[in-house]
C-alpha cells in the first residue's frame, strides 16, 4: 500500500529534537517552552475536587458555562469588550488544536494566508493540511517588529487571512496600539480573516500592555483570537485553550470542532472556572516573569552573547553567538547541548525557508536554579 504524504517535507519538530538531545546527554533544557517548576497547588486542588466531585463525563461540546462566564467576565475587564459567553467562546483540547480548527473552518483550496515569520512551527503545516497556501512575510532583523508594507504588497485576491501573534514566539515582540491601528486599516474593507495568536497575552514585560484585537472592535469582527491555560497557569501539559470569535464566525467553528474534538477535559474546567476567580494568579505573572528574565540576562551578561533587544513579552529570550562561533545555528545549538550541556532552539526552525541570522532561542520559564546552573555550564564558553 502507499500512502501519500499530506505534510511530505515536514519531519520531527524541532522541540521534540532538542528536548530529546538535552535528555541523551543530560543537559539542562531550556530549548521547549515549558516550565520546570510546580503548578499552584491552589489549582491542583481544584482538579482534585472535581474529579472526587464527580466531573469526569463529557463537558458541553461549547465547553462548561461556568468556565466560559468567568472567561467573559475577565476579557471584559481586561479589554473592555463584551464577549457572549453563550455564543462566542469555545473551550479547546489546546490552543494549537483551536489555531488548526480555526484554519479549517475558514480555508479552501487554493486560499492564501500571510504568516510573520519567524513563526510558531504549526501555522504553516495547518494551513498546508487544508490545501491553501502560506505567504511567508519576514519580520524586520533584529527586533523582529512587523514591516507594513511588505504585509500590505503580500495581500492578494486570494489571501483569506492572516496569522498574527502577539507577545511573539520566538522573539519577544509585543505589539503596539500603533500596530493593531495599522492592522486595522489594512484588513478594513477586505474579506481578510485575522487569527490572532494571544497564548502569552499575559506575560507582557517592562510596563507594556497587551494590545488584544478584543480591543479594537473592526479588527474583532473578522477575528478568531486563541489563548492558553497552559501558559497561563503553568501547565503546558494539560492541552487546554480556547477560542473567542464573533457568533457567525463561531458558528461555524464549533461545527468543525464538534467532528474533531468535540469537548475538552471536564474536571479541568470546573477547576480553571474556580481559580480563575483568583486574578491575582494571572495578573502577577508580567513582573514574575520579569524578574527571570532579568536574572537570566545578569547570568549571562559576561558571556559572549549578543543581545539584541531583551524580550518585551512570552518567556523567551534570543541571543547571537556570533562573536564566537560561525557555525549554522542548528550545528550550534547540537553543539551547545552536546559540549556544554545547554539545550536551546536555533531560531532558523521557525523560519520555512530556514533563514539564519545566528540565533539561538531560550526559555528563561525555568526555577531560579535551573538558569542559574545553566549559565555555570556555559561558563565553559570564555574558555573556548
Amino acid at each position: 500500500m502507499h500512502l501519500i504524504s499530506k505534510l511530505p517535507h515536514a519531519g520531527t519538530t524541532i522541540f521534540t529534537v532538542m528536548s530529546n538531545l538535552a535528555h541523551q546527554y543530560n543537559a539542562i533544557n531550556l530549548s521547549q517552552g515549558f516550565p520546570d517548576y510546580p503548578v499552584s497547588p491552589l489549582l491542583i486542588q481544584c482538579v482534585n475536587e472535581a474529579m472526587a466531585a464527580g466531573h469526569n463525563q463529557y463537558a458541553p461540546m461549547p465547553g462548561l458555562p461556568q468556565l466560559r462566564n468567568v472567561l467573559s467576565a475577565k476579557i471584559e475587564k481586561l479589554y473592555d469588550a463584551v464577549v457572549n459567553p453563550d455564543t462566542e467562546i469555545t473551550i479547546t483540547p489546546g490552543a494549537t488544536y483551536a489555531i488548526y480548527t480555526a484554519l479549517t473552518t475558514i480555508l479552501q483550496p487554493g486560499d492564501e494566508v500571510i504568516v510573520l515569520e519567524p513563526a510558531y512551527d504549526s501555522y504553516i503545516p495547518n494551513i498546508e493540511l487544508n490545501g491553501a497556501k502560506a505567504v511567508c512575510v519576514p519580520l524586520q532583523y533584529p527586533d523582529y517588529s512587523v514591516n507594513w508594507d511588505l504585509v500590505k504588497d503580500s495581500i492578494t485576491g486570494k489571501t483569506k487571512a492572516i496569522i498574527i501573534n502577539s507577545p511573539h514566539n520566538p522573539t519577544g515582540y509585543v505589539w503596539t496600539a500603533d500596530d493593531m491601528q495599522k492592522l486595522d486599516e489594512m484588513t478594513r474593507d477586505t474579506h481578510v480573516f485575522i487569527l490572532s495568536d494571544e497564548v502569552y497575552e499575559h506575560i507582557t514585560l517592562d510596563g507594556r500592555q497587551h494590545e488584544s484585537v478584543l480591543k479594537y472592535e473592526q479588527l474583532r469582527a473578522r477575528s478568531f483570537v486563541l489563548y492558553s491555560f497552559g501558559k497561563v497557569l503553568h501547565a503546558t501539559g494539560w492541552k487546554m485553550g480556547y477560542c473567542v470569535a464573533p457568533e457567525n464566525l463561531m458558528k461555524e467553528f464549533r461545527k468543525v470542532h464538534q467532528f474533531i474534538g468535540f469537548t475538552a477535559n471536564t474536571p479541568m474546567q470546573v477547576a480553571f472556572a474556580r481559580f480563575l476567580e483568583h486574578e491575582e494568579e494571572y495578573l502577577g505573572l508580567p513582573a514574575f516573569f520579569e524578574k527571570k528574565r532579568d536574572l537570566f540576562l545578569e547570568l549571562i551578561s559576561d558571556l559572549p552573547f549578543t543581545i539584541y533587544k531583551k524580550s518585551q513579552g512570552s518567556y523567551f529570550q534570543l541571543a547571537g553567538y556570533e562573536k564566537f562561533s560561525t557555525l549554522p545555528d542548528k550545528n550550534f545549538a547540537t553543539w551547545l547541548t552536546k559540549e556544554i550541556g545547554v539545550a536551546t532552539i536555533p531560531v532558523s526552525a521557525f523560519n520555512h525557508d530556514g533563514q539564519d541570522d545566528h540565533l539561538i532561542r531560550f526559555c528563561f520559564a525555568k526555577k531560579d536554579s535551573t538558569l542559574t546552573d545553566a549559565a555555570a555550564r556555559m561558563k565553559k564558553l570564555l574558555l573556548k
